[in-house]
């Protein structure tokens, strides 16, 4: 897979690409009562956030198929992990988390990073080192559970 840093051309492809696994944390299977959210992810709201100085996003391409995105605010938290469905089960999200983790550290991270994993995600999340740190969350029309993990991989306090 090749990594590179996302632009604003890739904001549509980014945004289908989020869409297309919506199924796994909205309540709702078709969205409903998650319209602020999914608002957040249409292509010129990506857009807005990859041009953003906060944030960082990445993408991944297999054969020039967009087959993941990750995407950091800050240097601390991970706020955009997705894999295409058809690339899923293959450790592209291990691939993307590792780019992430590695380009915070090098700009300075050296606190817990933390996500708002979707319930579905939990268990990836535990692999990479990241643990539960509060109770699963439902709010506008989304289920996450907080998590965090420290980079020399001790838990966050």
């Amino acid at each position: 897979m090749e990594i590179r840093s996302a632009t604003p051309h890739d904001a549509e492809r980014i945004s289908s690409l989020i869409r297309s696994v919506s199924r796994f944390f909205t309540l709702d299977p078709h969205g409903l009562g998650a319209e602020g959210f999914l608002a957040r992810i249409e292509p010129e709201a990506v857009r807005g956030y990859i041009s953003a100085p906060d944030f960082r996003y990445a993408a991944g391409f297999i054969d020039g198929e967009l087959a993941g995105v990750v995407a950091m605010r800050g240097t601390t938290h991970l706020y955009h992990l997705f894999v295409a469905p058809a690339f899923q089960g293959r450790g592209l999200s291990r691939l993307l988390w590792e780019h992430a983790k590695a380009d915070a550290m090098v700009a300075g991270n050296r606190e817990a990073f933390t996500v708002n994993s979707t319930p579905y995600a939990v268990p990836v999340y535990e692999r990479f080192g990241f643990r539960v740190t509060g109770a699963r969350v439902e709010r506008d029309g989304i289920a996450f559970v907080p998590m965090a993990l420290r980079p020399g991989g001790g838990q966050p306090a």
